[in-house]
């Protein structure tokens, strides 16, 4: 097993850990922190296959900004983990399994039915692809986003000023 490999399984194994954490803890804070471990694997496996800009879009994006929005919302709600909760219903859990373990087969069937013959270049998530493909093949939305961003900072302010008066 090369280190590239070895690198891998750690970090594929770090986003699982963090991924089955976030369904299993029952604290919603300690929750956000697993799904923020799970986004920095995963950006960590991105950079590993050559998509350095994926990798680093994934830790900005995902990692700082929404999930610091996902932080404040808890925190501000004050959801707490001992509140009382509806009972579970035991029939879900039941139902919960074979389903599982049906995807499972799938995906296991899926991966193993592959060839591997379409398999990206390793330049499909460089800065310069991703630049090229902005400017050229995808201009026209690109600007609508921007300005649709634009749009919703000046409604924001306009709001913000409203409340101040």
């Amino acid at each position: 097993m090369t280190f590239q490999q070895l690198l891998f399984v750690g970090f594929a194994a770090l986003v699982l850990s963090g991924a089955v954490s976030v369904v299993l803890l029952r604290n919603p804070l300690y929750g956000a922190f697993a799904l923020i471990t799970s986004f920095v694997g995963l950006s960590a496996l991105y950079v590993l296959m050559g998509a350095q800009f994926i990798g680093a879009a994934q830790i900005v994006v995902y990692a700082g900004a929404i999930m610091m929005l996902f932080v404040f919302v808890i925190m501000l709600l004050n959801v707490r983990a001992d509140e009382e909760r509806p009972p579970r219903h035991r029939f879900l859990v039941w139902l919960a399994l074979p389903l599982g373990l049906a995807f499972t087969v799938q995906v296991w069937f899926a991966v193993w039915g592959m060839t591997g013959e379409r398999a990206p270049s390793g330049e499909a998530g460089t800065v310069e692809r991703v630049g090229k493909n902005l400017m050229t093949r995808y201009l026209l939305p690109f600007e609508l986003t921007s300005v649709l961003i634009l749009l919703a900072v000046v409604g924001a302010l306009h709001l913000a000023k409203r409340e101040k008066e």
